[in-house]
């Protein structure tokens, strides 16, 4: 799951970007509108967390441009310091989903994010190939009951095969999704990072493997099984 936080105040944009990684998403950022709406024709985000404050314009401008980019806007959550409850009707009128206001609490926010991608069907499904279980609330992937101990971009592409099984996922897709915009991604990080998700599960005994598509990408299929002669 890919955000897009849109904040001109640097210090709390970082703060954002930094909790919001930890926590399992991949975060991109832009401090005006114009910098947010390029990257929003470039990049599918799952949710966009927007300040009304903007330099170069007031959020509810932005806001007035959803749906322009992609087929499937995606949802808005807006931060904003304006109490006024006409400001927080005129915010949803203008096609914000939900508001939070400043100073923000962190926590809230986070909460906030993952009861809109539940309600977009995006967050809350148990994902399941065989043996393999993906719980997107916990974060915890799980063989046989046994909890996988993997990194967070290694949860991620976990997350995106499982929920594309079973198409195949090319790798700029994969980029898309797990780095951020302004990461430095070395020609053959996909390979390397599906390489050690690749290992991880073999050596849990999961009856789902990650098959390479020469020159296109990847997919999570049924492990054969093994034929004794």
């Amino acid at each position: 799951m890919k955000l897009l936080i849109v904040e001109d105040h640097d210090p709390l944009r970082t703060l954002l970007v930094e909790h919001l990684q930890r926590r399992g998403f991949a975060v991109d950022s832009a401090d005006t509108g114009m910098q947010a709406i390029a990257m929003m024709r470039s990049f599918q985000y799952s949710t966009v967390i927007l300040d009304l404050g903007l330099p170069d314009m007031d959020g509810q401008q932005l806001l007035a441009t959803r749906g322009s980019h992609h087929t499937e806007p995606p949802p808005y959550i807006v931060l904003t310091a304006r109490d006024a409850l006409q400001s927080k009707v005129n915010s949803l009128n203008a096609g914000a989903d939900d508001y939070v206001l400043k100073p923000v609490d962190i926590d809230e926010l986070e909460a906030r994010i993952r009861a809109i991608l539940r309600r977009a069907g995006r967050n809350n499904t148990t994902l399941v190939q065989g043996n393999l279980v993906f719980e997107p609330q916990s974060r915890h992937a799980m063989v046989n009951g046994g909890v996988l101990t993997l990194t967070r971009r290694e949860t991620m592409l976990l997350e995106e095969m499982l929920r594309s099984t079973p198409r195949i996922v090319v790798k700029d897709h994969l980029e898309e999704r797990i780095y951020s915009h302004h990461e430095n991604v070395t020609l053959n990080a996909i390979e390397v990072l599906v390489s050690r998700l690749r290992r991880k599960l073999k050596a849990a005994g999961a009856t789902a493997c990650i098959e390479t598509i020469r020159g296109i990408g990847y997919r999570l299929v049924p492990k054969e099984p093994h034929v004794q002669s």
